[in-house]
């Protein structure tokens, strides 16, 4: 995969961040596959906190509503082969 491709593959799901990261141009994306891993730990966190009655109605729906903002401004700055970092945890560089 190219590194357009790879960018946008790596959006989609755990899943296709791993084919991303497997079969893509990883240097290329290396950007915007940061960028997903981060916006994927965000939606499990989410995901834990809606399992919590209380923090479900406080934290969790505002934490998942951040998290599918983030993930839709990397998807479009993926698809335009800008590297845009998402808001909040975009300078967080997990992959090196």
């Amino acid at each position: 995969m190219d590194k357009k491709t790879t960018g946008i593959v790596g959006y989609l799901t755990w899943i296709g961040f791993i084919i991303a990261v497997c079969a893509g141009d990883k240097e290329g994306a290396k950007f915007h596959l940061n960028q997903s891993l981060l916006i994927q730990i965000g939606f499990t966190i989410g995901s834990v906190l809606m399992m919590i009655p209380i923090i479900r109605w406080i934290f969790g729906i505002a934490w998942t509503l951040i998290c599918l903002a983030g993930w839709f401004l990397g998807l479009i700055a993926a698809i335009n082969e800008e590297e845009k970092e998402i808001p909040f945890v975009g300078q967080i560089k997990l992959l090196k």
